[in-house]
C-alpha cells in the first residue's frame, strides 16, 4: 500500500522530509490538471515550507482568499514568470519594507499552460512579476517535452530561497527534490531503490 503522505509504496520519503521556514509566503496558484499528477513537485514545498499553501486556478472564479491576501497592507505581492517574458523585475531587487511580507505566487502549471491563465485573469496581470534566471539547467525528468530553461515547481521554489538569501533552507530542499526524483522512477518500477 502506498503511503499517504508521499505517495510512494516501495520507498517512502517521509523520513527525510526537511521541515523549512522561510521569509516570504508561497502561493501555489495550481491548474486542475496538475493538482492530481503524481509528478507535480509542488507538494515538495507545501509538505516542507509551513508558508507555502495552494490555490486552485479557476478562469471564471479567483481565489478569494488569495485576492484578499493581495488586497491586504502587510504583504507585498510579486507573481513568478518565466525569465523570456519582459520587464521583469528580479528578486534581488524586489523593494520591501519592515512592515510588508512578500507574497511570492508560483504558478503551478506547464509554462505554456501558465502563459494561458495569466493572460485569462486579469487579476494576475495586474501584480508586478519576477523573473528567475537560474544558474543551471533543470533537473526534473519526469516529463517529456520540458522547454530548455524552464524549472518545475519546486526548482522555482529552491531558485526564490537562494534569491531570499536563505541557503540551508535551499540545499535542504534541494536535496529532498533530488531524492524525490531518484525514488520516483524506481518506486514506479515497483521495487525498492
Amino acid at each position: 500500500m502506498a503511503c499517504l503522505r508521499c505517495g510512494f509504496k516501495f520507498n517512502c520519503i517521509c523520513a527525510i522530509e526537511p521541515q523549512l521556514q522561510s521569509a516570504a509566503d508561497f502561493v501555489l496558484l495550481t491548474h486542475a490538471r496538475e493538482s492530481s499528477k503524481d509528478t507535480n513537485t509542488g507538494i515538495l514545498m507545501t509538505r516542507t515550507l509551513p508558508s507555502c499553501r495552494v490555490e486552485m486556478w479557476h478562469r471564471t472564479q479567483p481565489p478569494q482568499a488569495l485576492l484578499d491576501q493581495l488586497q491586504h497592507p502587510d504583504y507585498q505581492a510579486w507573481l513568478v514568470f518565466p525569465s523570456d517574458e519582459q520587464h521583469l523585475a528580479t528578486p534581488l531587487t524586489l523593494p520591501t519594507t519592515n512592515n510588508t511580507k512578500l507574497l511570492l505566487i508560483i504558478i503551478d502549471a506547464t509554462w505554456q499552460e501558465a502563459r494561458k491563465m495569466v493572460r485569462k485573469s486579469s487579476w494576475l496581470n495586474q501584480l508586478p512579476r519576477i523573473a528567475l534566471t537560474p544558474q543551471n539547467t533543470s533537473s526534473y525528468s519526469l516529463r517529456r517535452n520540458q522547454k530548455p530553461g524552464h524549472l518545475c515547481t519546486c526548482e522555482v521554489g529552491i531558485e526564490l530561497l537562494k534569491q531570499l538569501h536563505q541557503p540551508q533552507a535551499a540545499q535542504q530542499l534541494q536535496d529532498y527534490f533530488t531524492h524525490f526524483i531518484e525514488i520516483y522512477h524506481a518506486d514506479k518500477s515497483g521495487h525498492a531503490k
